[in-house]
């Protein structure tokens, strides 16, 4: 079973250095681990509630998405989309408003920060606090959750909103779940490797700081920056301390093992600063400059990035628009003519119930054929060699019921079973995407029959 990765980047700056080193760089190399399901996504409504200039918001959705492709991301191997093009994600923000705790969003590290402020300057405790600010960790948790992802890559300081996205989930299974897990409860994964890089004055490379090394600058720009990093007054043929240098530090993040051994060398032999700096403008020259040419590239045809971004929320509605649908009728918001049943497991006629039937083709391979209590078919398997298996997977699901299923739209009109990261059944074809839609709300309904 594929591990799903989830991360968010939020839409309200242009990326410079150490955000290249502290999580770009590392985020992709690990959405291309065999076992890694990646869902990245542009955080663009909580950038609303941190910036209301629409067009630095739009110019930095621009920038970022053209970042991230250009650092390596593959938009075909992983989930790449926008937040506010799924409107399942603000849907089910409200349906996890309704069961979060005020008392547990009180505590929301961003909150008390204003509300700390606001008493320090004597102001009323609530003062400039929208309900975005303080509601965000409820949409932060609807991203989490939306996608049932397994772990959340987060920096120590944002560790509480995976934790409180455990809370609310945790509540809904308990009032809505009937037993079953509807929410899979996310992990936060801290990578203590990860770089943190220091900016020109030697602090935490930060716009807030106005210290950072812009990412995708002309190499002359690039050079230009490292030139003002700021350095000891050691003259040429002086010994260097570089565990006291955050040249040092930065050229640390970039330089395999021979590199920085031969550079720290240089620096104790007596290094002048301006031949360090030249040296770290080349590395990093070496490890940016294609980037920066298909970055440039990409900002030069927005129409090509949106193209991307429209099929990555195809890709990831496929998902969140079923998961959806079963979460409203957990709820209790069903459709009048597909009400789920509550008194118990429903008979037709004839004491015909929902079944599975196992088969062998010509082939000499084995499937089965899943039928609904009236006789129409949801599902038939993928061949398998060893009947066993058939048997095996069927007993699973009628032992598990709804909480085994992952169901994916397709854009062939019918949909898919998965299990364990594998498609194991196929739907038949439907006319359009309301009959899609009923006919898992069919399957679901069916497989709830089965379950003693």
């Amino acid at each position: 079973m594929k591990t799903r990765i989830l991360t968010g980047i939020t839409t309200t700056g242009t990326p410079h250095l150490g955000n290249y080193a502290g999580a770009i760089r590392p985020a992709i190399a690990a959405s291309r681990a065999a076992d890694a399901d990646s869902y990245y996504f542009l955080a663009d409504y909580h950038a609303l509630i941190k910036c209301d200039e629409p067009l630095r918001i739009q110019q930095s959705r621009l920038e970022i998405a053209a970042t991230w492709l250009a650092c390596g991301l593959d938009a075909e191997r992983v989930t790449f989309y926008r937040q506010s093009d799924i409107p399942e994600i603000p849907e089910l923000t409200w349906l996890l408003t309704c069961v979060a705790g005020k008392g547990l969003l009180n505590r929301a590290h961003a909150y008390k920060a204003s509300v700390d402020k606001n008493l320090e300057n004597g102001e009323d405790p609530d003062a400039g606090v929208t309900m975005g600010l303080f509601s965000y960790p409820v949409l932060m948790a609807a991203d989490i959750l939306m996608f049932n992802a397994h772990k959340v890559p987060v920096g120590r300081d944002q560790i509480q909103h995976v934790e409180m996205a455990r809370d609310i989930g945790q509540r809904f299974n308990h009032l809505f779940g009937q037993g079953r897990e509807l929410f899979t409860l996310p992990e936060a994964v801290i990578e203590e490797s990860v770089a943190t890089l220091p900016g020109l004055d030697g602090r935490k490379m930060s716009k807030s700081y106005d210290n950072t090394i812009p990412l995708f600058s002309s190499a002359k720009e690039l050079k230009s920056t490292i030139a003002r990093i700021v350095t000891d007054s050691k003259l040429p043929g002086e010994p260097k301390d570089p565990d006291d240098s955050h040249l040092f530090t930065i050229y640390q993040a970039f330089a395999n093992p021979a590199q920085l051994a031969e550079f720290r060398a240089e620096l104790v032999d007596g290094l002048a600063w301006g031949e360090a700096k030249q040296r770290l403008f080349q590395l990093l020259d070496g490890e940016l400059s294609e980037a920066r040419e298909r970055y440039h590239a990409l900002m030069a045809r927005p129409g090509d990035l949106e193209d991307i971004l429209q099929a990555g929320a195809l890709k990831a509605r496929k998902v969140a628009t079923p998961f959806l649908g079963e979460l409203r009728e957990a709820v209790g918001l069903r459709n009048f003519r597909s009400e789920v049943k509550t008194a118990g497991p429903a008979k037709k006629k004839g004491g015909k119930v929902a079944r599975f039937a196992s088969f062998r083709e010509a082939d000499g391979s084995f499937r089965f054929r899943f039928f609904a209590a009236d006789g129409e078919e949801l599902l038939l398997s993928r061949p398998f060699s060893d009947p066993k298996a058939i048997g095996m997977l069927s007993q699973r699901l009628i032992a598990q019921g709804i909480d085994a299923l992952e169901l994916r739209a397709d854009v062939n009109d019918q949909f898919t079973l998965w299990l364990d990261g594998e498609c194991v059944a196929d739907s038949p074809r439907y006319a359009g995407e309301a009959e899609l839609e009923a006919a898992m709300l069919r399957l679901r309904q069916a497989m709830a029959t089965l379950v003693g």
